[in-house]
């Protein structure tokens, strides 16, 4: 690794802001931050991460376990009026969150070069405020999508604090919420059309496209055995995989509304669904759904399943197909992770699909409006073996070019050296 090899200890120090980091409702955002701390971490650079505290302590902590310092912080929704299932849900996905705790640990925290916040709202309002207090330099990752979200997306995410009433507003002009773009040194957009539309918005800001990596080494390790001890229900079937937790995102409802037509041409598929449910009603719909149409033998929930763990892993491999019906997907990590595996992917156009994905090229796109062309689309994939072998080969070749994670994490190690230094200069001006 890069800092064993220039036998020093990390030389630079930064402070990571996380809305949520609950390990048993692990999804892409978690694994993406991982992956870039691990990077980070080769490249000399030491991540510290702060995320509100958990009610009850969950199974498990890969982040700490990697050997990243994480620190948590109390924190509350100040909306009224809204059901407990509902501030559940917001809290899971997209409460905009506020601590007083953050604000005193962030400016006590010794020894930070910078400031880099994995969430917008209040909680980035208050890195923001904070960077510019101690003069450190402050970046922005948008994860989910702001600007190039579904209109229909949009109004869903916004509807339960609609319900209710929201109190802390005052809390979001207090720590300049609104100036998050506006003021941070650098936006970092995952996909180009996010990118396109920040600099339109912000045309004086620094807007910066960095995707994901994923570590070759451990996907292409033959994990099916992992998978079939922990998922019997896949032995001798043809799997079709979707990865991504239960929401209304991720739309796993398609999928199961699609499934008898796939299972009338393809008797021994087997739908797998894995992934934590973050919305408690839509879960309770999916499994309402399955139960309707007597699917209970033919779709299997796996539930969460950690980073890297070697029953997912095994999942990608055993699959002939990744399918990926989502409403919005700001990058698609879980494309990667297939192409890893060697596993054709079946996508939705979205942002982040249609950054990686060429028609027919190096797997399919489908339209949610026109359910035919899903199923021709798995059709050419389960019936053709040759065509299917040489679009996934093509999507390998591209993961191991283009989505290395060393590469990826010295670009971020450069960005946040050219930050630090402009910073520097700035402040010798002005002294």
């Amino acid at each position: 690794m890069v800092r064993q090899l220039r036998g020093l200890e990390p030389d630079m120090r930064t402070i990571h802001l996380l809305r949520k980091y609950n390990p048993d409702q692990w999804g892409g955002t978690e694994t993406a931050v991982q992956r870039l701390f691990d990077g980070l971490r080769d490249q000399g650079v030491s991540s510290v991460v702060y995320c509100p505290k958990l009610h009850q302590n969950p199974d498990s902590d890969p982040l700490g376990a990697a050997g990243h310092a994480v620190r948590r912080f109390r924190a509350f929704l100040p909306v009224l009026g809204i059901s407990p299932q509902r501030k559940r849900q917001l809290v899971s996905v997209g409460g905009n969150l506020m601590s007083f705790d953050l604000v005193r640990a962030l400016w006590r925290e010794p020894g930070p070069s910078l400031i880099h916040t994995h969430t917008l709202g209040r909680i980035g309002g208050i890195g923001l405020t904070i960077a510019k207090r101690r003069r450190l330099p402050f970046v922005v990752t948008i994860h989910g999508g702001v600007y190039d979200l579904p209109t229909n997306l949009k109004r869903n995410l916004s509807a339960p604090v609609e319900e209710g009433f929201e109190w802390g507003k005052l809390f979001g002009y207090l720590f300049q919420s609104h100036r998050l773009f506006q003021d941070a040194d650098a936006i970092i957009a995952c996909n180009e059309r996010e990118a396109g539309l920040l600099r339109k918005k912000y045309p004086a800001g620094r807007v910066v496209v960095q995707g994901h990596g994923v570590p070759l080494s451990v996907y292409r390790q033959d994990q099916r055995e992992a998978a079939r001890s922990a998922f019997p229900a896949i032995r001798g079937k043809r799997v079709l995989l979707n990865v991504g937790r239960i929401d209304p995102i991720k739309n796993q409802r398609w999928l199961v509304t699609q499934a008898p037509e796939m299972f009338r041409k393809y008797p021994r598929a087997l739908l797998v669904l894995a992934g934590a449910c973050t919305n408690e009603s839509y879960g309770e719909a999916l499994q309402k759904q399955i139960t309707q149409l007597g699917l209970e033998q033919k779709v299997l929930l796996t539930g969460g399943l950690p980073p890297n763990d070697p029953r997912l892993i095994g999942l990608f491999q055993e699959a002939e197909a990744f399918l990926l019906p989502s409403l919005s997907e700001t990058f698609g990590l879980v494309i990667l992770e297939a192409w890893a595996t060697d596993t054709m992917v079946l996508s939705s156009r979205t942002s982040g699909a249609a950054s990686l994905l060429r028609n027919g090229q190096n797997g399919w796109f489908f339209d949610l409006e026109n359910p035919e062309s899903f199923h021709q689309a798995l059709d050419q994939t389960l019936s053709r073996s040759d065509l299917a072998k040489e679009l996934v080969g093509r999507g390998a070749e591209e993961v191991s070019r283009d989505y290395n994670l060393a590469v990826l994490a010295d670009r971020m190690r450069k960005l946040y050296e050219q930050l630090i230094e402009e910073k520097s200069h700035a402040l010798r001006d002005h002294s």
